[in-house]
């Protein structure tokens, strides 16, 4: 019997700031029945900004310096939607994201941080690198300090922040011995904001690193390679960066909440003028206790938020939000070194960076060290094959999820033979091949259990997954029905839910030129999406029997998804590999399908492997098969999750198809289950690397693997 509470109140978080990110890390250890979280960020990571200066400066790497939100919000059972929010309609209660249905809600919180962008400056958008988002500055500053050529920087804004990366900046060019220099302008005085003991402390330290600096000075335009003053001066300039106050993103101003100088105004509950709508960190201002833009602040709101999260959709009371009146300032120096102030007294030297490192390291650490959530223990008194039957590790979603082809077989093996003419038996192939009217049609039909928690992804999954089945036998796919099982969710989270699915499926198989005739849902476990589809046959399909000794063999994607699923589902996987996993599932096999059209016989490689579905070509055939393993492409991340022994729950299913191949490393990746693998195909070998080229030229990531051989039914292995 299912006793899983419903799910009946969304709330989503608009954007990964440090706020959000402890309360995800919250939510993962507590989290409110009947609520389903959804965070929205452009990337699937967050920098951190306390460490942002020491990473320009080489002291940290980008890996130190960013929170894992896809892992994080795997922690936290929540959603993830990679993409940068555009719109929130506060009177629909949706929240727009380029590329998708608008994402509705019932609570909502915006923690977006600010922008260094200078919009009016002509030339900055064009030629310049805003310091916040931080992510977009720490990419375009990595490729720029590796680069062994001379450097011109200059930095705009001279106070704190600016100062710290100019610092930051100097120190790591300097130490690579790179000819450069580090201008600092300000339209005003420098550091401002700090004490004058402060002040002179950092300006001496500006003064030995050799950055120049420029006070009351004007900036009229940025060039190319130049940043022109108002007094006519023209300052050399490789990489210019502004880091002048804080500016809130534009779009807010569109959403109808109350703003302040274009930061979303809160109480000291950290409502917006919307109940519903949360703000927090630099995006929002405090109307009765105003504080500057400042970290310690998001940190200390993090708790509140949660709680107050928690007392709107459960009828609570909510916290008030008490910022101290002044916090403790940490300034990096450039080198290991840094400055710490309070209450107008400031000490410097590395000392003060190691304490400023180790809050900055304990800090992160809280992301990193995620705790493991023990699962429910069996019941004292269970069946004496309970523990064999649940297996060492969790059930996997997508293909992962799947039968073992050992027991399909035995099930189906009693089965009667075919009994009507219009149908043509292909035992093993991808569709089953009808005969109307004098027109060839194939028919598949397939479904996944859900891998991620956003439907909207899922169904691409789950869609180019079952059109697989179609291109690989070279057709044009025609008509579809939808089968989708949805958790149990309150009337308004199913109507959410499922007009996310059908508008997301609609798009994806028209796109491929199918249409949704039809369908049918219910309420189970846990998601589940699948489809029925017809293809028409312009010619003969590819089949897996016409496979010839000396065929080339072609993969259009790399393998792994299956490994990585199960990483992410244990929280070992990085965000970044998850992230390219799943743009590989979803990307259309259409254009693969019509350039190896006239292959002697193809598959899509899914549940059984690479291995498995090459052994189905082979019994088919008539052929044996040799792998270059050293040559067959794989997804960022699987092969050292495979080196640490992560494998998918069908694994050793797979590996019985073919048990003589070896165990271990990249081997283990020819028995991993894909979902919404690439084709896997035998041309002539005179055709080879014209279509290879074709493929690659069509934005496939295609490799040329190995050969069929005379060999029957034996699948060989070079480089294992």
């Amino acid at each position: 019997m299912n006793t899983a509470l419903p799910l009946t109140h969304d709330v989503v978080l608009i954007g990964g700031g440090h706020t959000h990110a402890l309360v995800l890390r919250k939510w993962g250890m507590r989290p409110l029945p009947g609520a389903r979280m959804t965070l929205i960020n452009p990337g699937p990571t967050a920098p951190y900004s306390g460490m942002l200066p020491g990473f320009v400066a080489g002291h940290y790497g980008r890996d130190d310096l960013d929170i894992d939100l896809v892992r994080l919000a795997r922690f936290a059972g929540a959603r993830i939607v990679i993409g940068a929010a555009e719109h929130l309609d506060t009177g629909n209660r949706l929240v727009h994201v380029p590329g998708r249905p608008p994402i509705a809600f019932d609570l909502c919180s915006v923690d977006i941080g600010i922008t260094s962008e200078m919009p009016d400056l002509p030339g900055f958008v064009e030629h310049a690198v805003p310091a916040k988002p931080l992510g977009a500055f720490a990419e375009r500053w990595e490729h720029f300090a590796n680069a062994a050529t001379p450097a011109n920087v200059v930095v705009i804004g001279g106070g704190v922040a600016g100062a710290e990366l100019a610092m930051a900046m100097a120190y790591r060019l300097r130490r690579q011995r790179r000819d450069a220099t580090v201008t600092l302008i300000d339209r005003d005085r420098m550091l401002t904001a700090t004490g004058a003991q402060t002040r002179q402390h950092i300006t001496r330290q500006m003064h030995r690193l050799g950055i120049t600096l420029l006070e009351q000075t004007g900036v009229r335009e940025i060039q190319t390679d130049a940043v022109v003053l108002r007094d006519g001066r023209s300052l050399r300039s490789d990489f210019t960066t502004g880091a002048a106050g804080a500016r809130a993103h534009r779009w807010i101003g569109q959403s109808g909440l109350v703003l302040q100088d274009g930061f979303i105004a809160v109480n000291d509950r950290l409502q917006s003028s919307d109940p519903a709508i949360f703000a927090t960190g630099d995006c929002a201002h405090m109307t009765n206790t105003p504080r500057p833009k400042a970290g310690v602040y998001a940190v200390r709101q993090a708790p509140v938020l949660y709680d107050n999260i928690c007392a709107t959709l459960s009828g609570g009371a909510l916290r008030r939000y008490r910022p101290q009146k002044d916090y403790l300032k940490l300034i990096s120096l450039g080198r290991k070194s840094a400055l710490a102030e309070r209450f107008g007294q400031s000490w410097t030297g590395p000392l003060m960076w190691r304490w400023k490192d180790r809050i900055d390291r304990t800090f992160m650490n809280r992301f990193r060290d995620l705790p493991r959530m023990a699962p429910p223990g069996l019941p004292p008194v269970h069946t004496v094959d309970m523990i064999e039957a649940l297996g060492s590790k969790p059930l996997c979603g997508g293909c992962g999820a799947k039968v073992g082809r050992t027991a399909l077989r035995h099930a189906l093996a009693p089965l009667a033979g075919n009994r009507r003419a219009d149908v043509t038996p292909l035992p093993g192939d991808d569709a089953a091949l009808l005969t109307t009217g004098g027109v060839q049609q194939v028919m598949t039909s397939d479904h996944l259990r859900a891998l991620i928690d956003d439907p909207v992804m899922m169904t691409r999954i789950a869609a180019n997954h079952a059109l697989g089945d179609i291109w690989a036998m070279a057709a044009t796919p025609q008509a579809a029905t939808a089968t989708v099982i949805l958790p149990r969710l309150s009337d308004s989270l199913q109507q959410r839910m499922l007009a996310e699915i059908m508008a997301t499926a609609t798009d994806t198989l028209r796109g491929a030129g199918a249409e949704i005739v039809g369908g049918h849902s219910s309420v189970g476990a846990e998601l589940t999406i699948g489809f029925t589809l017809t293809g028409l046959c312009d010619s003969a399909p590819v089949t897996l029997a016409r496979g010839q000794p000396g065929d080339v063999l072609i993969l259009t994607k790399p393998l792994g998804s299956g490994v990585l699923m199960a990483a992410d589902m244990a929280g070992d996987a990085r965000g970044h590999w998850i992230v390219a996993a799943l743009e590989h599932m979803v990307q259309p096999q259409a254009k693969a399908s019509r350039i190896l059209r006239k292959a002697h016989a193809m598959t899509d490689v899914t549940g059984f492997g690479l291995a498995g579905h090459l052994h189905g070509i082979c019994e088919a055939s008539g052929t044996g098969a040799i792998l270059a393993l050293d040559a067959v492409p794989v997804l960022d991340g699987a092969l050292a999750m495979a080196r640490a022994g992560v494998r998918s729950s069908l694994f050793e299913d797979n590996h019985a198809l073919v048990p003589h191949l070896p165990r271990h490393g990249k081997a283990d990746l020819l028995h991993d289950p894909q979902t919404a693998g690439g084709l896997l195909a035998a041309v002539p070998a005179q055709e080879a690397d014209r279509l290879l080229a074709e493929l690659r030229a069509a934005g496939y990531p295609a490799a040329r693997i190995g050969a069929l051989t005379a060999d029957s039914g034996y699948i060989a292995l070079e480089n294992a």
